[in-house]
């Protein structure tokens, strides 16, 4: 599976919103320059999470956009699915009449296992989470760097 660059640029568009949680509205164009995401596909990205009422947009000079909920309650499902139109390892997993082989195929249990690992990781995991997960790796980083100089 692979996710489309809808899927990729709305999670990185979410995640510079997650940062400045509880700061404000957030600017189209300081995402697009900070992501390097054309203000164009942040405006098509933006009309499906608006929907899914996972951002709201404020109007003016001082304007933006901003989570609708905090980062701990946003999960990696809920940005995807509104931006991924096919979602899922093997079309025989979500679809039972794919295949003329489901009824005999040693691998597919194999494939709904993975896809259905792959589906709790994104349902688990909160925008809160890989920002915590990214300052670890930042510290862990930092302390290696540390390590390396004194040695």
């Amino acid at each position: 599976m692979k996710l489309s660059t809808r899927g990729r640029y709305g999670t990185r568009f979410m995640l510079e919103l997650a940062k400045n949680y509880g700061k404000g509205p957030v600017n189209t164009t300081e995402i697009s320059k900070s992501q390097k995401i054309s203000v164009k596909y942040l405006e098509q990205i933006i009309i499906p999470l608006k929907k899914a009422k996972l951002i709201t947009s404020v109007r003016g000079p001082k304007g933006g956009h901003k989570l609708s909920k905090s980062p701990d309650k946003i999960f990696l499902w809920q940005i995807l699915k509104p931006l991924e139109s096919h979602l899922t390892l093997v079309d025989c997993v979500s679809d039972d009449e794919a295949c003329e082989h489901i009824e005999t195929c040693l691998v597919r249990p194999i494939w709904g296992k993975a896809y259905h690992a792959m589906m709790n990781i994104f349902k688990e995991t909160s925008l809160k989470d890989i920002l915590n997960n990214a300052a670890n790796d930042t510290m862990e980083t930092n302390i290696e760097k540390g390590l390396k100089n004194t040695c």
